[in-house]
């Protein structure tokens, strides 16, 4: 049974966790009807993933959704959720450009999509964004190892961090991430060592 308790998910509710030794369950929701299964089953935090460019949109990547597209995903996910802590992905180059343009796109996932909090992919580049946006009372959550937004880079779905040189960038990253201020931390499609190891090191879920 996924359900940790009957009151509303918080970032500090995930900090707890994480002390407790606790399993955060965290599943996407692009809609309504998903979020309110999601809701009624217990899950910690529901993300409305830019993945939705792939699974709902039709295209090859998540590189061509838009803020407008995110938000209008948002807000059906909000419909559906009371419980969990509801967490929108930043699409790609709705952060990237400036600070101040991150906190504008933010903020409208905040004021009119009804997130709670956003998530950014990247490492120590984005780490005066995420303060930037904390700031401003914006709860961030990082996201390393795989990250979707650049895969023209990477060249590909591949797994990440398994140079030694790319795995002490990857430990690096996360601690800069936590000390830029995000709550939590997705690491995605990295080695199992690596990530126990990450998690061992930062104090965030």
């Amino acid at each position: 049974m996924f359900v940790t308790s009957n009151n509303k998910t918080t970032t500090a509710t995930l900090k707890e966790m994480k002390t407790r030794g606790d399993k955060i369950v965290a599943l996407t929701a692009y809609d309504t009807p998903t979020a309110k299964i999601l809701n009624e089953l217990g899950v910690d935090i529901v993300l409305v993933g830019d993945s939705v460019g792939n699974v709902k949109l039709g295209y090859d990547n998540t590189i061509p959704v838009t803020v407008e597209q995110m938000l209008h995903h948002t807000q059906a996910a909000k419909r559906g959720n009371s419980r969990a802590l509801l967490v929108t992905d930043m699409p790609y180059l709705s952060y990237q450009l400036s600070a101040q343009e991150a906190k504008v796109n933010a903020g409208r996932f905040i004021k009119e999509g009804g997130a709670e909090a956003v998530k950014l992919e990247g490492g120590i580049e984005v780490a005066n964004t995420i303060k930037a946006l904390t700031d401003i009372n914006v709860p961030v959550m990082g996201h390393l190892g795989l990250t979707p937004q650049a895969i023209n880079k990477i060249g590909g779905y591949k797994m990440q961090g398994q140079t030694e040189k790319s795995a002490e960038k990857m430990v690096t990253d996360a601690k800069v991430l936590e000390g830029a201020g995000i709550f939590a931390l997705v690491l995605e499609c990295v080695p199992a060592d690596l990530a126990a190891e990450i998690t061992r090191k930062v104090s965030v879920p």
